[in-house]
């Protein structure tokens, strides 16, 4: 059997394997209790609490019918006492928990039963509308803001949000349906959202059928996303992945994800706004992800990155059916830079493109801003990859009288698909150099022979967020 119809029954089988998840997903919730039978768990997290409790002695009812809006509200209100005493843990046990937006307190910890699932509300008046973030000026969706995301927080430390791969379900369908009919008056919620916050752990959960974005921490620091399943159809709209925006010291590992949008969004605002607030997003590491999103990035820097994104390291990443690897997507207006991107370590099956910058991307906030405001893009590095069934290797975009400069391309292998455009390569605007780079790159990244086929470095030092160590948390709990 040729390679690429190899790779083809390989896809056919994860694809069903999905299906098969959902299915189990959806039939286990049907025939959960509600009755907490749980009397102790441990899991690892950044810090423990000296308190818990449940949801349940606060109102909550597990039967996807109740909301638990209110209840979640009460609880967390209730617990705010313990943020000066060791802080606190909500307990969500096995149920259909469903519920609007809430939001969260410093020193704390909501964790979520292997069994317990989050139902987003459909009811949009328990959703508050919150007004755009700063470095946007508006909403993604429209002009006005935004829907406050299912689990908000702002200005808060020592977050965390895990469990034991219990469940958030934004039952999408219903927002992605108002969204293409045009009906919203503000932007989608994401699922996770925490603004202006420190010392944020977000770890071992699945998300499923996000409105829009899934996590996003934005303005923000010191940030740990680990063992994030998430899930959306590949045609949904902007079912964007994890999406640092405007944070510092970030580390995403040990993520699966298929969605409609990219898997992983590095940002840092948009046109003027982003300009004018001026926080970029740097010291990000990137590891041990697998991407699955035909119509969209594995990691997308940009569009929004007027705030600059720098010192990003990306490894140890698989990607099955996604149009493109990493890509940096910018336009004249943007201002802004990206810059010192290390990627390295990268596998790839069946792509529309293995690397693709573009230059004019366009997506405008709105007409105010600066045509002169043209963004700084260098020191991009990709080496250690390897790719089988890519329709092309490169689409490579700069900017006229502003090329993205400072590019190394080495030790690099695609495969081309039988349907392959003819021309591997396209380049204009940019410059750079490759090292054992196959198939043949543009003249405007010549081979420079094997000689450099190191020359694309991978930094050797570790930002402060490999530094983090994780405390084992032990909880007893009455049953219910």
């Amino acid at each position: 059997m040729p390679f690429s119809l190899r790779i083809m029954e390989v896809i056919g089988k994860i694809v069903v394997a999905l299906i098969m998840v959902g299915v189990a997903i959806s039939e286990r919730g049907e025939s959960r209790n509600v009755r907490d039978v749980t009397t102790s768990f441990e899991y690892a997290a950044i810090n423990c609490r000296a308190h818990s409790a449940s949801l349940s002695e606060y109102g909550g009812v597990g039967d996807g019918k109740t909301s638990n809006t209110k209840a979640f509200q009460s609880a967390i209100s209730a617990l705010s006492k313990y943020s000066s005493e060791g802080g606190a843990q909500l307990y969500v046990p096995p149920g259909k928990w469903l519920t609007g937006s809430f939001s969260l307190i410093s020193h704390f910890t909501l964790y979520l039963h292997k069994e317990a699932v989050l139902l987003a509300s459909q009811d949009i008046n328990e959703w508050p509308a919150l007004k755009p973030l700063p470095s946007y000026g508006r909403g993604r969706d429209a002009a006005a803001g935004r829907f406050s995301s299912l689990i908000f927080g702002t200005n808060l430390t020592d977050v965390i949000i895990t469990g034991d791969n219990g469940t958030i379900d934004g039952q999408g369908a219903f927002w992605w349906q108002q969204f293409h009919k045009s009906k919203l008056k503000y932007t989608r919620p994401y699922l996770i959202e925490l603004m202006f916050s420190d010392n944020i752990q977000i770890s071992n959960l699945t998300l499923l059928n996000s409105p829009s974005w899934n996590v996003h921490p934005v303005y923000s620091s010191n940030i740990l996303v680990k063992g994030i399943t998430i899930l959306a159809p590949v045609t949904s709209p902007n079912t964007d992945g994890i999406n640092p925006d405007s944070c510092t010291n970030t580390r995403i590992e040990d993520c699966y994800i298929v969605s409609g949008d990219d898997c992983v969004a590095v940002k840092s605002g948009w046109d003027e706004y982003g300009i004018q607030f001026g926080r970029p997003t740097k010291q990000l590491i990137i590891r041990r992800l697998t991407c699955i999103s035909p119509y969209s990035a594995t990691i997308a820097l940009g569009s929004e990155m007027s705030g600059g994104i720098e010192d990003v390291r990306a490894e140890d990443i698989t990607a099955i059916h996604t149009e493109s690897g990493v890509r940096i997507k910018t336009a004249v207006g943007r201002g802004g830079f990206v810059r010192d991107i290390y990627v390295r370590k990268f596998t790839m099956h069946t792509m529309k493109w293995a690397f693709w910058m573009t230059g004019n991307y366009g997506s405008h906030a709105d007409k105010n801003y600066d045509p002169h405001a043209l963004p700084e893009i260098k020191n991009i590095n990709y080496r250690d990859v390897v790719a089988d069934n890519v329709s092309m290797a490169a689409r490579l975009e700069g900017i006229a009288n502003d090329p993205f400069t400072g590019i190394c391309i080495a030790n690099v292998t695609i495969g081309m698909a039988v349907k392959a455009k003819k021309q591997h390569w396209t380049c204009t605007d940019i410059a750079g150099m490759t090292s054992g780079v196959t198939p043949p790159p543009c003249d405007l990244l010549r081979d420079q022979g094997p000689e450099k086929i190191t020359a694309c470095d991978f930094p050797k030092d570790s930002p402060p967020i490999d530094e983090l160590e994780f405390k084992k948390c032990t909880y007893r709990l009455k049953v219910a």
